[in-house]
């Protein structure tokens, strides 16, 4: 009689584990994420594309349960990043990410870069591998894009000087450009603080492209990245600062001026700076 008076409760408990399963949603087999930044300067791969003042950027990333996914990403321009008169890059992405053994995960893709409103050839085509994940506290990626030959990448003029002539050194010339580049970042136990680093190394033309910019002005430079962001608990927001600089020299900027350099004051747009920025995430 003891036992018996525990039976109508395992009956309900028996019961209810189905309802209790399907209170648990499933995984979606689409998701969408996003965020947008408002940030003290766009500093791509080192160098300034917004004159060394601020942008505000924003992107739409959708994902498949399979691991495609495609997104578009967009920021203001200004300066050397105009690209003939654009006023916004806009950049369209597509790849496929998976993960290959435990904790390390595989994605390939290809960038479109847009210059909508600038001179003709300014888009061009970067397909990128990235290989990430966790090394003990920290979390860490490895990429490379290689970005194949295309007159937007071209070395047209050789140098600042060349370009302000109008008249192309090697009109209609193709080159190729290699990025590659390591991340990485370690939270701080039992805060909201996380710390991070870049290194990048690029590899393209040594003078401008037609439209007086290039993904490796110089030839051949280091870009680095040591900072920090602070998620701001229940909400979000992010708070990030960044000491973004470059190897790129004084002398090798002046061979670029005017076009590689701040139409404010003549300082180079790829010397040392301090990047603030604040995110939110959806």
């Amino acid at each position: 009689m003891t036992l018996l008076k525990y039976v109508p409760a395992i009956i309900l408990a028996y019961l209810a584990l189905p309802a209790a399963a399907q209170n648990a949603e499933p995984p979606k087999p689409i998701t969408v994420s996003g965020s947008v930044t408002l940030a003290s300067d766009y500093r791509l791969r080192g160098v300034s594309q917004t004159d060394k003042e601020g942008a505000i950027q924003g992107g739409v990333t959708v994902s498949h349960e399979s691991g495609l996914y495609v997104g578009t990403w967009a920021s203001n321009l200004a300066g050397w990043g105009t690209f003939g008169g654009s006023n916004m890059e806009l950049d369209l992405f597509a790849g496929f990410s998976t993960e290959v053994s435990p904790g390390v995960t595989l994605d390939a893709g290809l960038t479109w870069y847009m210059y909508p409103g600038g001179l003709s050839k300014t888009d061009f085509a970067e397909p990128f591998v990235k290989v990430s994940g966790a090394l003990g506290p920290a979390n860490l990626l490895v990429g490379v894009a290689y970005a194949p030959k295309q007159e937007a990448i071209g070395q047209w003029y050789n140098s600042g000087a060349d370009y302000a002539t109008g008249i192309p050194n090697s009109p209609g010339k193709k080159n190729d450009n290699l990025y590659v580049w390591t991340d990485g970042n370690v939270g701080i136990p039992n805060t909201p603080l996380t710390l991070k680093g870049h290194v990048g190394f690029s590899k393209g033309n040594a003078g401008l492209g037609p439209n007086g910019t290039s993904p490796a002005p110089t030839g051949e430079y280091i870009d680095w990245l040591l900072g920090a962001d602070f998620a701001i608990p229940s909400t979000p927001l992010t708070l990030s600062a960044a000491y973004v600089d470059t190897d790129i020299s004084a002398r090798e900027s002046a061979y670029l001026q005017p076009n590689f350099s701040s139409t404010k004051n003549g300082s180079s747009i790829a010397g040392s700076t301090v990047v603030f920025s604040l995110s939110a995430a959806f």
